[in-house]
């Protein structure tokens, strides 16, 4: 049977430990802040104190973490995942990092005898909660077959796409146009709102147009009422907006929407909306436009 272990239990990767657990796999899991564990520990998860204690007690370990200095944190010393590692483990990043990053670190995996994949996810919190992410695959199609039936858990739809590195790739593509499109929606819903027509209304229509992708539909509630809890905030999306184009940069492939869309998500952190979800653009862009009290900039604004 196989024993599974999950380092980072956030509002995604406790949510994707959460599924596992309740389909009977046998979970040890550890999380920087060991209170977010806790309802996992109730429901069965076995805790760890540290990723190697994981990493020595399973023979799959998952990670998800927000950046590449967090994946160092969890990866490497005398703790780290990297220490708990031997023959025949399997160990799975689930974060969205730099794809040098993790073939870099899939190098020093295998130098312990184990193989790693890059798995990440497109999706947010509701699609982690109902098991219906998007998941991209890179190494090993050995590995993969392996933990594939885990990831069918977790994910509608999985897809192992190449070697090490190259799901990221792939997720950093995707990234790309969620940044872009809701940049793009958001001006055309103010463009309407300024016009006079109500922004629910204009949002309607929009959706239901041509330009109406799954991602834009989810997303229009959470641009009209700004909710306190982000599904993706600000932050995050700006971190894989800037790891695309330095891959981008790598490749010799310009990626000009990508930078418009960094230089306003710099804007959205400037007027404090660094921690809220994606959706804040509608707003930051009605502040840019210089937006009255009372309009459609005010709505659940940012701190600043």
């Amino acid at each position: 049977m196989i024993t599974i272990g999950f380092v980072g239990l956030g509002a995604m990767g406790g949510r994707m430990a959460g599924r596992l657990v309740a389909a009977g796999h046998e979970v040890y899991g550890t999380n920087r802040t060991a209170s977010k564990a806790a309802g996992l520990i109730e429901r069965g998860m076995r805790w760890r104190d540290t990723p190697r204690e994981v990493a020595e007690a399973a023979s799959v370990v998952f990670s998800m973490v927000a950046d590449d200095t967090a994946l160092d944190a969890i990866t490497t010393g005398p703790d780290g995942i990297l220490a708990g590692l031997g023959p025949s483990k399997i160990y799975v990043d689930m974060s969205t990092v730099s794809p040098q990053t993790s073939q870099e670190l899939a190098e020093r995996v295998r130098s312990r005898g184990a193989r790693m994949l890059d798995a990440p996810v497109s999706g947010s919190v509701p699609a982690a909660e109902d098991g219906s992410l998007a998941i991209m695959v890179g190494g090993p199609q050995d590995a993969f077959r392996t933990v594939e039936p885990l990831l069918r858990q977790l994910g509608r739809t999985v897809t192992h796409v190449g070697d090490n590195g190259q799901g990221l790739v792939l997720k950093l593509a995707i990234n790309i146009s969620l940044g872009v499109q809701t940049l793009a929606f958001s001006e055309g819903l103010l463009l309407a709102e300024r016009g006079g027509i109500d922004p629910k209304l204009a949002a309607d229509v929009m959706t239901g147009s041509a330009i109406g992708s799954p991602a834009l539909k989810a997303r229009v509630p959470l641009m009209l009422d700004l909710p306190e809890e982000a599904w993706f905030d600000v932050e995050l999306m700006q971190k894989d907006i800037r790891l695309a184009l330095q891959a981008g940069h790598a490749l010799g492939v310009p990626l000009p929407a990508t930078a418009t869309t960094d230089e306003i998500l710099t804007v959205a952190r400037e007027q404090g909306y660094g921690g809220r979800d994606l959706a804040a653009l509608f707003q930051v862009l009605a502040r840019m436009s210089g937006a009255p009290d009372g309009a459609g900039a005010s709505r659940g604004g940012g701190s600043a």
